[in-house]
């Protein structure tokens, strides 16, 4: 198994960022309209510290968002993982998504959230697990819907509007 993977699905795998991924995680932090519900999309310098940035939290937390991969070609599509976030002063396990435009709607993204969102009840032993997305995304809201999550609120977080998606260890199936 290549390093640094932590997850495997049918089609990706989820690894630990390395440095070389900022070429193609630009093709995705970078997009305009990927990232219209941010609130800009990444210059280089942006994606190389969003790199950065995950790598400090393997280190500091054992987990955080990894280089979502294609099985078939070791194309990095994107990134998927587990992140703490504070929300409404309580740590909470996101799991958060992006995937290449040119690759929406071919269920990459709720693959690769459903394998986090067993990770994080089964090795992160999380009791409960969100994601935070804005509520005219609703692409993002389909992505938690199908992996069973239900929005629990809406919140003012970050300047912006948020649905609190959200599913606890009893809740999971899995």
């Amino acid at each position: 198994m290549e390093q640094g993977v932590i997850l495997e699905t049918s089609r990706l795998l989820l690894r630990e960022f390395r440095a070389e991924d900022s070429d193609p995680m630009f093709a995705v932090l970078g997009d305009p309209e990927a990232m219209r519900f941010y609130p800009a999309p990444f210059a280089r310098a942006g994606v190389e510290a969003w790199i950065t940035r995950n790598q400090e939290r393997y280190r500091r937390e054992g987990f955080g968002l990894w280089a979502m991969v294609l099985n078939s070609t070791g194309e990095v599509i994107g990134d998927c993982g587990c992140v703490l976030q504070d929300v409404e002063n309580r740590r909470e396990i996101e799991i958060g998504y992006h995937v290449r435009r040119d690759l929406w709607g071919k269920g990459y993204a709720t693959e690769a959230a459903r394998a986090c969102l067993e990770h994080a009840f089964s090795r992160l032993r999380a009791p409960r697990v969100v994601s935070m997305i804005r509520p005219e995304n609703l692409n993002s809201r389909r992505v938690a819907e199908k992996n069973g999550l239900k929005c629990d609120r809406l919140i003012f977080w970050h300047g912006y509007e948020h649905c609190i998606y959200a599913m606890t260890k009893q809740q999971w199936a899995g």
